[in-house]
């Protein structure tokens, strides 16, 4: 990967909906030689996906916690079972105080309470502790 493709990767970052023809006369290429870094960029999985960025209050989800899960297994074995939690946004292991850490987005707190009751629910769960958002500074993608 050499500086126009992760050019290229910040640039779709900004915004997804750019053309060919537009991306590549911003990093001196042609359309076609742009799309196919793009296409390239996939392949080799560096772009994953193409999405778009919401405002989670504005689609109902006000509420963002972070969630130290505790576990009495390994955790990792849990992805399935938390995966199944729609308002959990992010999962991860981690090395720490405790086995994972659960990014949730929720209407308010009696939804989040509901969350917990069913991340209790996953087996080997043993605890949980919940940090709650007061205000996000600021979210972004690293190129």
């Amino acid at each position: 990967m050499d500086d126009i493709d992760r050019m290229l990767i910040g640039l779709l970052q900004e915004d997804a909906t750019r053309s060919y023809a537009v991306l590549g006369k911003a990093v001196g290429l042609s359309s076609g030689a742009a799309h196919e870094r793009v296409r390239k960029l996939r392949e080799r999985g560096v772009i994953r996906r193409t999405t778009i960025e919401v405002d989670q209050a504005a689609l109902g989800r006000a509420v963002t916690a972070y969630v130290l899960v505790d576990g009495s297994t390994w955790m990792g074995d849990s992805a399935g079972r938390l995966a199944e939690i729609p308002e959990i946004e992010e999962a991860h292991v981690i090395a720490g105080p405790a086995s994972v850490l659960l990014k949730v987005r929720t209407a308010g707190t009696v939804e989040l309470q509901d969350v917990l009751r069913r991340v209790f629910g996953v087996d080997g769960v043993t605890g949980t502790q919940t940090i709650v958002v007061l205000e996000t500074l600021f979210e972004r993608t690293l190129k």
